[in-house]
C-alpha cells in the first residue's frame, strides 16, 4: 500500500541530511522535474538517497526512484499550498529551525561540534535549514486542508474489521492503563519575594533602556524561548495560559513592561512585540521559583497521608485525586491519566514516564504505588505522586474489543491515503509536470507524472 501520508516524515529527514552530506560537493546540481512552478534539483534526490542508505533503508524496489515521486508529490502540495495562499509565519517557522537545531546538537554532541561538521557557523546553518522547513510546514498544511474532513462513524469501523485481513493486524505490546495523584511542594514566601524581586530589577533596567531579549537570553528559565531573546512567536490568545494571556493582550505600549505575572510554570514579565487582531507575538522573562527541601518532604508526609486513607478505603482513589490532586488535566476525571501521543488512556512501556515505569515494575493490576518523586518536565516543576495501576493489557494481536481507538485510527488513515490517493490523481491532470528523460523510466506508484 502507498505510504503518500508519511511524506511530513521524509521531509523531515530531509532536514537533518546535510549532517551526513555537506561534504558531497562534487554533485552536479540540474534540474530534474518541475511540478508548477517549483523545479525538483539531482542534488535534492542524491542528498535525501545517501541520508537514506546511512540510516540502513531497506527498501524493495528502486529507492531513487521513490525518493524522487517523493519529492513529485511535495512539489505538488507546494503548488497548490501557494495557489491556495496557504501561509505560515516567520516565527513559526524560526521556532521549527531552533527545534531541529537543537535535535542535531543532542545528536552530534554540543554547537561546536555541529558548526564544525558543518564548516559554517550555528546562524549559517539555520539560515540554510529555513527554506526547507518553510517548505514542509506549507506541505503538512496542505495536506491536512485535504483530508481535513474525514472521520469514521462506529458503524464503519465494526464493517472495517469484519473485512480486514486478520493477519495484516499489527501485534500490540503490553498496554497500561494508569491513574494519579499530583502534588506540587509549596513554595515559601522568601522564595516568592527573591524571585520578584529580581524580575522588578529587570523591570527598571528594561525601563532605563536595557534590552528585554538580551536579559531574557542570560537570565530567562524558559530554555525554548530564551535563546530568542524570550520571544514566543505569533499565538492565539487559546494557545497562552490564562493568566499569561490576560496580561499580554492587555498590552497596549511595546516599549513598556508588564506587571509581574504568576502562572503555573512561574513568575513572568512580558513585553509586547505586535498584536494582529486575536494573535500577539510577545517576549517574556520567565524566572521559576525553587523549592525547598523542607517542602519536598512535608509534600511527600502529605501524600503519604493521603495513599494510607486510600488503602485503608476510608477515601476511593477517584474522589481523593478530585478532592487533593494538583495536576488539573488529570484531577476532573478521577486520576485518570492521558497518552499525549494517541489522546487514550492505553500507554505502551516506552510511552510511560522513567519515575512511573519504575514504579510498575512491581506492581499488579489495582495496586497503588509507594509515593515518589517526579520531575514535571513540561513545566520544569517538582512533584510528588501516587499512582495506581488500573488496567494492564497483555500483548495480543489487535482486536475490536480491546483496541477499537486503534482500529479508528487505521480507517482513518486508510481514508486519508484514499483522499490523497485520488487528489493526486486530479493534480496530475491539471497540473504543469515535466521530467527530465533520465528519469522517466522509474516505476512509478502514480502514471500520471509522465504526459
Amino acid at each position: 500500500m502507498r505510504r503518500i501520508y508519511i511524506l511530513s516524515t521524509l521531509i523531515l529527514t530531509l532536514l537533518a541530511s546535510n549532517l551526513s552530506i555537506h561534504a558531497q560537493s562534487n554533485v552536479i546540481d540540474e534540474v530534474i522535474a518541475v511540478v508548477g512552478d517549483n523545479a525538483i534539483l539531482k542534488s535534492d534526490v542524491e542528498h535525501q538517497y545517501q541520508q537514506s542508505l546511512m540510516e540502513g533503508a531497506n527498501f524493495a524496489g528502486d529507492l531513487k526512484c521513490n525518493i524522487f515521486e517523493q519529492q513529485l508529490i511535495s512539489k505538488l502540495l507546494l503548488n497548490q499550498a501557494e495557489l491556495d495562499s496557504i501561509e505560515i509565519s516567520e516565527n513559526e517557522v524560526v521556532n521549527q529551525v531552533d527545534q531541529r537545531i537543537n535535535y542535531f546538537i543532542s545528536q552530534i554532541g554540543d554547537k561546536e561540534k555541529l558548526e564544525e561538521y558543518f564548516n559554517k557557523s550555528l546562524l549559517q546553518i539555520k539560515r540554510d535549514q529555513m527554506e526547507m522547513v518553510r517548505t514542509q510546514m506549507l506541505t503538512q498544511s496542505m495536506q491536512g486542508e485535504i483530508t481535513k474532513n474525514i472521520a469514521v462513524t462506529p458503524a464503519e469501523i465494526s464493517a472495517f474489521y469484519r473485512t480486514v485481513n486478520k493477519d495484516s493486524l499489527p501485534m500490540i505490546p503490553t498496554q497500561f492503563e494508569l491513574k494519579q495523584i499530583v502534588l506540587n511542594p509549596k513554595i515559601e514566601q522568601k522564595e516568592i519575594d527573591r524571585v520578584k524581586t529580581q524580575l522588578r530589577d529587570f523591570q527598571r533596567q528594561i525601563n532605563e533602556g536595557r534590552d528585554f531579549a538580551t536579559l531574557a537570553v542570560l537570565y530567562s528559565e524558559d530554555k525554548g524561548s530564551a535563546q530568542r531573546g524570550g520571544e514566543l512567536g505569533w499565538m492565539p490568545r487559546s494557545g497562552l495560559v490564562p493568566e499569561f494571556a490576560s496580561v499580554a493582550f492587555n498590552l497596549q505600549d511595546k516599549k513598556r513592561v508588564s506587571k509581574i505575572v504568576e502562572t503555573e510554570y512561574g513568575f513572568h514579565i512580558i513585553q509586547l512585540i505586535d498584536r494582529k487582531g486575536e494573535r500577539i507575538n510577545c517576549r517574556h522573562i520567565l524566572i521559576k521559583p525553587k523549592v525547598g527541601q523542607k517542602a519536598l518532604d512535608e509534600t511527600k508526609a502529605t501524600l503519604d497521608t493521603i495513599r494510607g486513607l486510600i488503602a485503608d478505603n476510608t477515601i476511593s482513589f477517584e474522589e481523593a485525586a478530585l478532592r487533593f490532586s494538583m495536576d488539573k488535566d488529570s484531577r476532573v476525571s478521577g486520576g485518570t491519566m492521558l497518552n499525549p501521543e494517541t489522546g487514550t488512556k492505553k500507554f505502551e512501556l516506552s510511552q510511560i514516564p522513567v519515575a512511573i515505569n519504575k514504579e510498575l515494575q512491581n506492581m499488579e493490576v489495582d495496586d497503588l504505588s509507594n509515593s515518589f518523586y517526579m520531575m514535571d518536565e513540561r513545566k520544569g516543576q517538582a512533584t510528588y505522586r501516587l499512582v495506581l495501576l488500573e488496567k494492564k493489557t497483555a500483548p495480543h494481536k489487535a482486536n475490536k474489543r480491546d483496541d477499537y481507538q486503534m482500529l479508528q485510527n487505521m480507517l482513518e488513515n486508510k481514508k486519508r491515503q484514499e483522499t490523497l490517493d485520488d487528489w493526486i490523481k486530479e493534480k496530475q491532470s491539471d497540473t504543469y509536470i515535466t521530467i527530465d528523460k533520465s528519469w522517466v523510466n522509474c516505476e512509478f506508484n502514480y502514471k500520471g507524472w509522465i504526459k
